[in-house]
């Protein structure tokens, strides 16, 4: 049986007058003849057109000239007739079960990367940094409050130095090897209210107005450092920024313009199951300093008990251990009093 021809218009790459031509092909090679024109070409060398609905298909030549076919139907058939076979990527185009598979693919790839790459990926970059950037950006970030939101503290001289004395005594019996991390307790007046938050370096900031929340209560008071000691300890604003910075990297690729609220939708939402996670691992850091201390779980318990009717208030806060990024009061509260129970049993 011959081989089938398909009416074509070839342009020769120099100039823009089509000539109608008729191409076969037999043995691997392209025959063209037609309008004063006899030549053959490898099928190797020719860069074949993609199956596409309706567009025109346009096959290279290798010397520059293209041959063109209006009739997408026609070109289908009668490249299916030569022996023209499509590469895998296009058929994978034209399935709904490839298309199907790689989309379920595609979903996991992305669960895997936001659950396990890119926490492995910022706790590997953060590893390599030394110390000093976490000192300095700290630093940095606790002068940037200035007068406005941070004022000095009007607790009495004699509270801070029980309060110190008192944190200060309980890290050293949770780290009895002085394997401690650094950190700075800094006491201040505030325009954030009822506050504790740690920054990267070991500046652990500690309100009046939580001090004064909790009546003053020192147990508990020692619980909320102890959180925010375990922030130091993991580096985690560090690991925040970090993960911020890769998140939002992967999503300006995956969706172009950052701008667009589709891009930055994934990485507000991204970091706030991080930073989630991230206070669940500064409660069990705050239960085993204060477990190590003698002291009970329940402290914590009772700070929460005092906060509760302020809960309204936490939406209008901007930083500190009472945010929508922090897991719920419930399962936190839960956490501690288990461990209290745990404590308990003989």
């Amino acid at each position: 049986m011959s081989a089938p021809a398909l009416q074509l218009d070839y342009y020769d790459g120099r100039s823009a007058r089509p000539r109608r031509v008729a191409a076969h092909l037999s043995h691997d090679t392209l025959y063209l003849r037609g309008d004063g024109l006899v030549r053959s070409v490898a099928a190797s060398q020719v860069r074949w057109p993609e199956r596409s609905r309706g567009a025109t298909r346009i096959a290279h030549l290798p010397d520059g000239g293209t041959l063109h076919c209006s009739d997408a139907s026609a070109w289908d058939t009668w490249a299916r007739a030569s022996g023209l076979r499509e590469t895998l990527m296009s058929r994978a185009q034209h399935s709904w079960r490839w298309v199907a598979a790689c989309l379920a693919l595609l979903v996991v790839l992305v669960v895997a990367i936001y659950q396990w790459g890119l926490p492995w990926a910022s706790q590997g970059v953060v590893a390599l940094l030394p110390d000093s950037v976490d000192q300095a950006m700290g630093d940095a970030a606790y002068a940037s409050f200035g007068d406005q939101l941070l004022k000095p503290s009007r607790l009495p001289a004699a509270q801070r130095q029980r309060l110190q004395q008192a944190f200060g005594k309980a890290v050293a019996q949770a780290y009895p090897d002085g394997n401690a991390p650094h950190y700075r307790l800094m006491f201040h007046k505030s325009e954030i209210g009822p506050n504790a938050f740690a920054l990267p370096g070991g500046v652990v900031v500690l309100t009046d107005e939580l001090v004064e929340l909790v009546d003053g209560d020192v147990e508990a008071v020692v619980g909320v450092l102890a959180h925010e000691l375990g922030h130091v300890e993991r580096r985690h604003g560090m690991r925040s920024l970090v993960q911020v910075t890769l998140l939002s990297t992967l999503s300006s690729l995956a969706f172009g313009d950052f701008s667009g609220w589709l891009a930055t939708a994934p990485v507000l939402l991204g970091q706030a199951g991080y930073s989630r996670d991230a206070e669940r691992e500064a409660d069990r850091i705050s239960i085993r300093i204060l477990q190590a201390a003698g002291i009970s779980p329940l402290a914590m318990v009772r700070f929460f008990d005092k906060i509760a009717p302020r809960a309204g208030d936490r939406e209008s806060s901007v930083i500190g251990i009472a945010f929508a990024s922090h897991p719920p009061d419930e399962e936190r509260v839960a956490a501690f009093r288990e461990a209290a129970q745990a404590e308990a049993r003989p």
